[in-house]
Parts: C-alpha cells; structure tokens; sequence
C-alpha cells in the first residue's frame, strides 16, 4: 500500500469507513486537506472531524490516525505520546496462572530479566506497569479463552521512536514465549 492509498489505510477498507461515517478515505483525505489538517496538531484534527462532520469520538480518532499516516505525518505505531506496540499470546494455562506470573515477583522474575513497578493490579483482568526504563509503560491485558486457557495482551506505550518500537515488538514476542513456556509447564 502507497503512502496516498485511500482504499484501505490501516486495517480499515475505504468502504467500512464510508459506511460508518458517510464517506470514504479519499473524500476524508479531501475534506481535511481542504481544512488545512497537515498542519494541525492530532488533536485539532479529531475535534474538526467531531464537530464540524459529527464523527463520535471513536471515528474521528480513526480517520485523523488513518488520515496522519497516509500523509505521511504518523508513522506505524505512532501516538502523540510516542510510540505504542502491543504483542499476544493464547496460553493452555488459566487467566490466574498468567496473572500470578505477572503479578508475583519471585515467578516473574523466572521469566522476565528486567526489574518493573506495578502500579496497578485487577486480579485476573489486567495490570498497569512502569518499565524498566522508568520512562515507558506497560498495559497487561488478561482474557479467559475457553476451558484452561487465556489470551495475554500486553501493549508498550511511550517508546521513543520507531526503532524502539520494532525492537520492543521482537522482545515482547521473545518474553511471552518463555512466559508461555513457564504457565503451560
């Protein structure tokens, strides 16, 4: 896909998003270039979507992210705050026992080789982390799966930039297989 692809940008094909919001990426890409959006903050853009187009929040969101990647203005994986990768596992282990590897240091240390903070814990659900590197952030994300398993969601936000990123995907994917390795022993 070319940087000016306006039949799908991201995931999203042009006609799902004509049909929730009444047009396509070119018309949207038209609309906000007309409106000057290349030089407007994310945040400008989303609000002129939701106000002067009536897009609900979730919408507006999607087209300023689809419309800043397409012009080259966002790159994969970019926020506002930095950059934001998420990595999944489906474990033959029940969400406790994945919980419990997380959320006990003396286990997780058997699996992880970095030390964290966590600053929120919903036993069985999710936890809120501080990385290693005091700067960047860790949502964990814990789903029951059916009958002994569950699905590990874990996304790393505020990653400098895109190299950081890529690089933390490859980790993340790297640490979930020896957490793997741990519950489902």
């Amino acid at each position: 896909m070319g940087k000016n692809d306006s039949t799908k940008t991201g995931r999203i094909s042009s006609d799902a998003v004509k049909a929730r919001t009444g047009k396509g990426w070119a018309e949207w890409f038209s609309v906000l270039d007309k409106a000057g959006a290349r030089q407007m903050p994310h945040r400008e853009i989303a609000v002129l979507l939701n106000k002067k187009h009536g897009l609900s929040g979730w919408w507006a969101q999607m087209v300023t992210v689809g419309y800043e990647q397409a012009r080259g203005l966002r790159a994969k994986h970019q926020k506002p705050e930095g950059y934001e990768i998420s990595v999944s596992r489906t474990l033959a282990a029940p969400v406790r026992s994945a919980f419990r590897a997380w959320n006990d240091a003396p286990l997780r240390r058997r699996w992880l080789d970095r030390p964290v903070e966590i600053r929120k814990a919903t036993p069985g659900k999710s936890l809120r982390i501080t990385w290693a590197d005091r700067k960047t952030s860790l949502s964990v994300n814990l789903y029951a799966k059916g009958a002994g398993k569950c699905q590990v969601v874990v996304q790393h936000s505020k990653l400098p930039d895109a190299k950081a990123a890529q690089r933390m995907k490859t980790e993340w994917a790297r640490r979930l297989d020896r957490l793997q390795s741990l519950v489902e022993a």
